[in-house]
Order: structure tokens, then C-alpha cells, then sequence
């Protein structure tokens, strides 16, 4: 059967059935199927079904739905560009390849401990966060950060990944110990693995304990990035943790700016 015989409507069918990628390189086939992959009833079916309870609350809303009234504008503009919602304690993505749901929870939102004490924890503005505060540490030994989500805010039979964003700015006292990154289903299955956070320690300078271990990565909006863990969502009322930790050192930390932890689709 010629594919190309069918009528537009029934082509846009198909292509809703597909993903935005293959969406994207089916409509190269011909005029009629580039035409039906610019359809609104091909893009609101990779758009999530719960989309405007999710970003209601943001103060753009009412801009966004004006300035993007087709589908797949709406949805190319949402995952490029990061939408602050939760009275900005959050922001919300797609992930272009899939349409999958992507969260960054600020550093606000997150327990920090001893983040509330200005002795050991301030918080700042930088210009190139997306959000308005960012923690900056000043002095710590005990150094621990966590936080749970449900994963009822996440896509279904989706594997996630979890990364910590920060920033190492004349950091110091993360040489001694590794930290711990730990992520896993409350009750469930979690992981553990050690990593060393400051990428501009030279090895020499580090112990024996750090041999092999993963460091993080530049992202492309200039923050560091480690992956914490993974987990893979069945769409129940999971509860997730995720959580950082280095308390074996008795150095004191400092330098390290914290923006947020993001959750994503995981790449595999």
C-alpha cells in the first residue's frame, strides 16, 4: 500500500502515534506528509494531556498560549525554553525527542542542611540561573541536600534520571571525601555511588578514594551537571528521594553554588 495515497487526516493519524523525532523525519517523505506533521491534532497528542494544569500558574500563561497558538510551536517553545511554575520553586520542560515531562526543582525548594543559618548558607542572585535565588555555601563540614517528589508529576513508563546542577567558583574541601549521591523509589529500589563534584581538583591532589570516579559535566548553559541515580516511573503514587551527602570529612566547604536538581527522561 502507498502510504502517500492516503488522505492527509489519515496520515496525521499515524504520525500522532509516532514521536516528535520520527514526526520530524517523516515529514520529509513528501508535501502531503510535511503538511500533516505541522497538524495541531498531530502535536497536541505529544503534548502532555495535562498541560495547562501544570503551567496555569505561571505568570507567563497567558503570553505563552497568545504567542504560540499552533501545537507544535507551543511545544518546540517549551522545550527549549525552561517555564518557571510553582511560584517560580520550579521549572517545567519537554524533552524534545519524547515530549516527556522535565522538572528542575530550585535550590529553594530543596532541604539544605543549615541552608536557613547565614553563617553557613547564603543565598544570592545569578544571572544566568533561571531562577531567583541560588544557594551559595559558605562554610560547612556536615554537607547534605534532599528532597522527595511524587512521581504522579512525571510521564509513565519513562526511566528518569535525576542530576544536580550547581557551580565550583574557588571551591574548596571537596578533595578529602567523595560525596554520596543516592536516589531510588521511598520504599523500593534505590542506588547509591560515590562521586567527586569539583571538576578542577588535579588527581595528585585527590586520595586514593576518588580513583575511577565520575566528575560532572559542563551543560550547555554553563552549569555543572552529575547524574545522582535513576528510576523508572510505572505512573503509580511513588514517592522518589534524592539525595546528597558528605559529612566524613572534617574540612570545611565552600564554593559550591547550588541551582537546583533536575529530573529528566534518561537517555539510554
Amino acid at each position: 500500500m502507498d502510504l502517500q495515497a492516503l488522505p492527509e487526516g489519515c496520515i496525521a493519524n499515524i504520525l500522532s502515534l509516532t514521536t516528535p523525532l520520527d514526526a520530524g523525519r517523516l515529514s520529509l517523505i513528501s508535501r502531503t506528509f510535511c503538511s500533516a506533521a505541522q497538524s495541531d491534532s498531530v502535536w497536541e497528542r505529544f503534548l502532555p494531556s495535562d498541560l495547562e494544569s501544570i503551567i496555569s500558574d505561571s505568570h507567563q500563561f497567558s503570553s505563552l498560549i497568545a504567542a504560540y497558538p499552533s501545537k507544535k510551536a507551543l511545544y518546540l517553545h517549551l522545550s527549549d525554553h525552561p517555564l518557571l511554575i510553582d511560584h517560580g520553586r520550579k521549572s517545567f520542560q519537554l524533552d524534545k525527542r519524547t515530549g516527556k515531562k522535565c522538572y528542575m526543582i530550585a535550590a529553594r525548594d530543596l532541604t539544605i542542611i543549615w541552608g536557613s543559618t547565614p553563617e553557613y548558607w547564603e543565598w544570592i542572585t545569578l544571572p544566568e540561573s533561571r531562577f531567583k535565588e541560588v544557594a551559595k555555601l559558605l562554610a560547612v563540614c556536615w554537607f547534605e541536600i534532599r528532597r522527595n517528589i511524587s512521581t504522579i508529576i512525571l510521564s509513565p513508563g519513562t526511566q528518569y534520571a535525576a542530576f544536580l546542577v550547581y557551580k565550583m567558583i574557588d571551591a574548596h574541601g571537596f578533595h578529602l571525601e567523595p560525596a554520596e549521591l543516592t536516589v531510588g523509589i521511598v520504599g523500593g529500589i534505590s542506588s547509591t555511588k560515590s562521586v567527586c563534584l569539583d571538576p578542577n581538583v588535579e588527581e595528585r591532589h585527590l586520595g586514593p578514594n576518588f580513583q575511577g570516579l565520575e566528575r560532572p559535566k559542563e551543560r550547555s548553559d554553563g552549569w555543572l551537571e552529575i547524574e545522582m541515580g535513576d528510576f523508572f516511573n510505572l505512573g503509580l503514587e511513588d514517592e522518589v528521594e534524592m539525595k546528597v551527602i558528605e559529612i566524613d570529612s572534617k574540612w570545611w566547604k565552600h564554593g559550591f553554588f547550588l541551582q537546583g536538581i533536575e529530573v529528566r527522561p534518561k537517555i539510554v
